[in-house]
């Protein structure tokens, strides 16, 4: 979802660019048409590339503060149990006569359901 919205971020960012680069191309035009000398129009073109220039710029940097929001968003969401959010095997509840268990088990986790291999129905991924 967060991909999507950076996507449509970034759309308008570059509607608005061109939307900035046609206003340029326009005056440029313009300043053309009023200028008298071949310098003038020369001076009117280095604005207009330069404006041009200043829209392409400004378009990477909202690019980029879309990206950082799209990280900040991601490093702030914190899955329940791993990436299929599913609970963890708890060990079986300890009896009192655990007097003849070895060392070496003693920690292990042991998953809840029967020993014989068939898993509980409803919970397929145990």
């Amino acid at each position: 979802m967060q991909a999507a919205r950076e996507k449509v971020k970034d759309l308008a960012s570059t509607a608005k660019e061109k939307m900035k680069e046609h206003k340029v191309t326009a005056e440029e035009k313009a300043e053309k048409a009023a200028a008298r000398t071949e310098e003038e129009k020369e001076i009117a073109h280095e604005r207009a590339k330069a404006k041009k220039a200043q829209a392409k710029m400004e378009l990477h940097q909202e690019k980029a503060q879309h990206k950082e929001e799209t990280a900040a968003h991601r490093a702030a969401h914190v899955p329940l149990f791993g990436s299929h959010r599913q609970p963890p095997v708890v060990a079986a509840p300890a009896s009192a006569g655990t007097a003849g268990t070895s060392p070496a088990t003693a920690g292990t986790t042991v998953p809840t359901y029967p020993g014989s291999g068939i898993h509980p129905i409803g919970n397929k991924y145990l």
